[in-house]
């Protein structure tokens, strides 16, 4: 195999085992804690934890966090035994339940939208398990033998907390072994002092020596298994001296082959972030950018690498796309030196069939402190729409006065880019007959 060929593969391998190795760091983090309790949206394996309220203005600890839903994430491990899933009844409530394998594939979505927002109970249970269900359960096989479940309740502001609580309380996860029994998850849990708390999971792996990268990835080969798809570049990767199944060590391989290793993660990641911060991937329309092929990936493992690597846990395109306003209509970036008005027509107003929102961030993604508290705006909110039925929506600094403010997403001093969202875009939205209209600056 040429040189070239060689480095290409290495940073193909890369890219292929990138969401893996994140998902696994990930893991690690949120699963060491004694309990439930102890730190925000981070629980012990197999137990829920749940987000009790919309960050504060100045939380930094999420990028994008939506100011829509109150999440409830759990990690489960299937390699002892199946876990069944309880989730709540909706009571006409939107929410959704969206379940990851390792890989970062949406294989199942419990919700409003696929199961009609009834409660449910779903036995969860490893590659190739053929046990007995439990009457009254439904079967799912998991990709992999370790998910991820990152549930989202709809929760219209800080007044509704407490009745999206009483859902989120409806969340259960009880082991196969336990089914039937009064059970109550553990705490008081040992914390592992060898992993970090602390550093983000995703600068840890972009930390990581690409002989370490891979040789944790080959670790996690061995019990999460690839999809089936996988094995072109499965095969592939034997040039790397990878086998599936087996340990990954430098020590046999060729000078060659350790170069093309070594150079993988610059290069990589180089790509990866050019590709996060030019916004060229998906569609781009009016100066927004947004994607329809989330959720699963195929072996489009470029794309999937770099969704995990600009926010991990995106949804499949059925429950919800995120329309990022990149330029005004004049093709010029959002600066708070002007004002903005995003004007829908009566005819070309956001279609859902769940709820919509325009959310505000700064330039590197954080919810931005202002006097009304306001992070986001939508269709939940008392708007006022123009007498035609259309609908404008003023992007700016400063109040556009008391009989405006009732549509004001206030906007920082100095650049910003709102993000749009739609739950539950109706067929015709995924179809393009809704296109989010350009941000006129007015002044």
């Amino acid at each position: 195999m040429e040189n070239h060929q060689l480095k290409q593969l290495a940073v193909d391998a890369y890219m292929f085992a990138y969401p893996m190795v994140l998902m696994e760091l990930t893991r690690l983090q949120a699963c060491n804690v004694p309990d439930a309790n102890t730190l925000p949206l981070r629980a012990p394996v197999n137990q829920f934890a749940h987000g009790r309220s919309y960050p504060a203005a100045d939380a930094r600890e999420v990028v994008r966090f939506n100011f829509d839903t109150l999440y409830s994430i759990a990690w489960l491990d299937l390699r002892e035994e199946p876990m069944i899933v309880s989730v709540p009844e909706g009571d006409g409530r939107y929410y959704l339940t969206p379940m990851y394998d390792m890989w970062t594939d949406i294989f199942a979505v419990p919700g409003t939208r696929t199961t009609q927002g009834a409660a449910r109970d779903f036995l969860m249970a490893a590659p190739g398990w053929d046990g007995d269900a439990p009457e009254g359960t439904t079967v799912v096989h998991a990709p992999t033998a370790a998910m991820w479940i990152v549930g989202r309740i709809q929760t219209n502001g800080p007044q509704d907390y407490a009745n999206v609580h009483t859902l989120q309380d409806g969340y259960r996860i009880t082991p196969l072994s336990k089914w039937g029994q009064d059970y109550t998850p553990p705490s008081g849990l040992p914390v592992d002092p060898a992993i970090d708390n602390v550093t983000p999971p995703l600068d840890q792996v972009n930390a990581l020596d690409p002989f370490e990268f891979f040789g944790l990835f080959a670790q996690l080969l061995k019990s999460q298994p690839a999809h089936p798809n996988d094995f072109p570049i499965l095969h592939r990767m034997e040039a790397l001296g990878f086998t599936p199944g087996q340990d990954f060590t430098a020590d046999s391989l060729s000078a060659e082959v350790r170069e093309a290793i070594a150079a993988s993660l610059d290069a990589a990641l180089a790509d990866l972030v050019s590709i996060v911060v030019s916004g060229s991937v998906g569609i781009v329309k009016n100066g927004w950018n947004w994607d329809q092929e989330f959720g699963t990936y195929g072996t489009n493992y470029r794309l999937r690498a770099m969704v995990a690597m600009a926010g991990l846990g995106a949804n499949l395109a059925d429950d919800a796309i995120y329309p990022n306003a990149i330029t005004d209509a004049d093709g010029n970036p959002f600066t708070g030196e002007n004002n903005y008005v995003l004007h829908f027509s009566h005819d070309n107003l956001p279609s859902v069939d769940a709820f919509w929102s325009l959310t505000m961030y700064d330039d590197v993604g954080f919810q931005i402190p202002n006097i009304l508290d306001r992070f986001a705006i939508g269709d939940r909110d008392p708007l006022e729409y123009n007498h035609d039925g259309s609908l404008d929506l003023y992007i700016q600094t400063v109040s556009p006065g008391p009989e405006k403010e009732s549509n004001w997403l206030p906007a920082p001093q100095g650049s910003f880019a709102p993000m749009l969202r739609l739950y539950s875009p109706t067929a015709g939205t995924l179809r393009g007959e809704f296109v989010p209209p350009a941000v006129v600056k007015v002044s």
